[in-house]
């Protein structure tokens, strides 16, 4: 509301053409809208060394209405103060001055923090009632209110190779997994010399793999195929599976028919459900392209991949671009195919542009496919946008021009991606560029966190062949060497990735295909693990606060119960711990926490326990994170 004081609104970029584009800005705290009175818009980068800074033309949409806007601005007004005495109660009680603390909350009447977290500052800080704590914390683990900190923290990858191994080496090839009966579908693939027809099923209970066919045609089923693409509906046990590659060689007017089948699990037979999708309505043949099941609507969506012809290239004459299908629907029910969206290169709000090589996956709670990455012709795109399936609406999560480099995962390089609904997450495992002259430049796996509700990547690990600097340890012991043309599917129930084959791009070896089999757990710390830290913290303070004045207490307790919470199998805790007997020998200055000089020293060291414990709790029960003193400048 001021020019001293400016938020950030956005971070973002143009393309360097005419199109329009669209952006939208923060305009919510806490789901309440706050009003804005000015926009500073500042140039930072630009697209070549010679470019000039110039804004043409600037559009701004939102709501002028005063019967809006007033209220907006009342609230932002008293949310400001709100969040100003509730820091002045922060700082009031940190440095224990009381009556101020207790005449500012009487007179305000504004609760600096959740009446349990005081109940915890009154036990901890005042009373020093320790064994009530851990009860506290107990109960706090029991209730809950870690899991939203648990969400918050950072996964670590586990892998673990399955043996035993499938007796083929694949790439291009295409699983599902049926979560209900826990087992993973295999089909088809390029074993480096040809196209295959085999149908395998792996079952998880089992750790086994058992091949339902040798030749799937030879059952009234698809013939021998790569490039395709499968979708498993899990309610009525039934695989969805469409399109393929074809050398250009065998192409005619005959092999270029799409055909469409399903495979009923439970009678173990196939059925085709069109000889020709194109003459249907639907898509022409296509390869590398993406498919998606709605179960709970009985419909499959397709989008993208590249159309092949009898010539390589498009059926119109007058040009060789390569042609690229657009977003399908398919009406299981019906049997009918509807044409949701054309392939478009157009930069409207509702325009999508069709690619190959890319991710769609399906949120089955908000109803919307998520799209992203992939390439057109020889351009690598870096795009993202969600379609709303229900409401017929493009939104553009990112348009792929904000200079983000190592921020989200990089271009040029195979990606494949799976979606947990109930995290509300979006896991891409990045492997091997596709393009022969780049493969040698950085061969990493890397694996990328979305999380769709704060709209932001994070990577979880990135490996960078670690054989190439160390040729006594073996990678592929501990984790799948990158590839491309492989394959990952997720099981939501058990939180479990499933990787197989593809091809390592061994320029030595270009016939070679992997039959390595992978799982994959992301972990996060567990409540136990958190329960037992939160004990360690308060022991390791209540020993400290002991050695002051009962060194020989001190150090029983020390071996008997602090050593209870140490976990003496990990290195960083056994040495932690191995350490703490120098308390013993400090004086009692040494426990003074920066910047609490003015307060007793055994208060001081409370606090700063109970500010630890806090950051446990959700942030809608916690003191405001910031600190009075941090507003001062120098």
């Amino acid at each position: 509301m001021s020019e001293e004081n400016m938020t950030e609104l956005l971070s973002s970029g143009l393309k360097n053409d005419y199109n329009k584009e669209t952006f939208t800005l923060k305009h919510k705290i806490d789901e309440q809208m706050f009003p804005c009175r000015f926009v500073k818009i500042v140039p930072l980068m630009s697209w070549g060394p010679s470019f000039n800074f110039s804004i043409w033309y600037i559009e701004l949409h939102g709501i002028e209405d005063p019967d809006v806007v007033q209220p907006c601005l009342n609230w932002y007004s008293k949310y400001r103060e709100q969040e100003a005495i509730r820091l002045c109660l922060k700082h009031f009680r940190q440095h224990n001055y009381t009556e101020a603390f207790e005449s500012l909350q009487k007179k305000t009447r504004i609760a600096l923090e959740h009446p349990m977290l005081t109940h915890l500052h009154d036990r901890l800080v005042l009373q020093g009632d320790f064994d009530a704590c851990e009860e506290f914390i107990d109960k706090a683990v029991k209730d809950g209110l870690f899991n939203q900190y648990i969400s918050q923290q950072e996964y670590k990858p586990r892998w673990s190779q399955i043996i035993p191994k499938c007796n083929k080496g694949t790439s291009s090839q295409e699983i599902s997994r049926d979560d209900v009966n826990k087992t993973v579908y295999l089909f088809g693939g390029w074993d480096g010399t040809q196209d295959l027809a085999d149908f395998w099923a792996y079952s998880v209970l089992e750790n086994q793999w058992a091949c339902i066919s040798r030749d799937t045609e030879k059952e009234s089923g698809p013939s021998a195929r790569s490039c395709h693409k499968m979708c498993i509906d899990s309610q009525r046990r039934q695989i969805y599976t469409l399109g393929r590659y074809l050398d250009s060689s065998v192409r005619n007017s005959k092999s270029l028919k799409s055909d469409f089948y399903r495979y009923d699990i439970d009678a173990n037979t196939w059925t085709l459900l069109s000889e020709d999708t194109s003459a249907d309505g639907g898509p022409k043949l296509v390869f590398d392209h993406q498919m998606c099941m709605d179960s709970e609507k009985h419909m499959i969506y397709t989008f993208g991949g590249r159309i092949l012809t009898c010539n390589g290239s498009v059926e119109d004459s007058r040009t060789s671009e390569p042609q690229f299908s657009g977003l399908y629907a398919f009406q299981c029910q019906a049997g009918s195919w509807s044409l949701l969206r054309e392939d478009s290169c157009n930069a409207g709000p509702e325009d999508i542009q069709s690619r190959i090589g890319h991710c769609m996956l399906f949120h089955t709670r908000n109803r919307c496919l998520y799209v992203f990455g992939g390439q057109r012709s020889k351009t690598y795109l870096n795009d993202f946008f969600s379609y709303d399936v229900d409401g017929d609406h493009v939104e553009i999560i990112s348009d792929g021009t904000k200079k983000d480099s190592g921020m989200v995962p990089m271009t040029g390089f195979t990606q494949r991606a799976t979606i947990d609904p109930e995290l509300n997450e979006i896991h891409v495992l990045s492997g091997l560029s596709k393009d022969k002259d780049k493969r040698e430049e950085n061969v990493r796996n890397s694996f990328w966190i979305y999380d769709i509700a704060r709209n932001n990547w994070s990577c979880v690990y990135k490996n960078d062949q670690a054989v190439k600097e160390n040729p006594n340890k073996t990678l592929q012991e501990e984790e799948p060497c990158p590839r491309f043309a492989h394959q990952l599917v997720y099981d939501e129930m058990h939180k479990v990735h499933y990787l197989f084959g593809g091809n390592p791009g061994k320029s030595c070896s270009p016939k070679m295909r992997l039959d390595d089999f992978w799982s994959l757990r992301l972990c996060r710390p567990s409540k136990e693990y958190l329960l037992r830290h939160c004990r360690y913290l308060i022991r390791k303070y209540r020993f400290e606060e002991k050695a002051q004045s009962e060194p020989l207490s001190a150090l029983k307790y020390l071996q008997n119960d602090l050593s209870l919470t140490v976990d003496h199998t990990d290195p960083d805790e056994t040495k932690e711990f191995q350490l703490l007997p120098s308390a013993l020998f400090k004086s009692g200055s040494d426990f003074i926490p920066l910047g609490f000089s003015d307060v007793d020293q055994t208060y001081a060291q409370r606090t700063q326990l109970f500010d630890t414990l806090v950051n446990f709790f959700p942030d809608s029960m916690t003191p405001p994170k910031g600190n009075l003193v941090d507003l001062i400048t120098l």
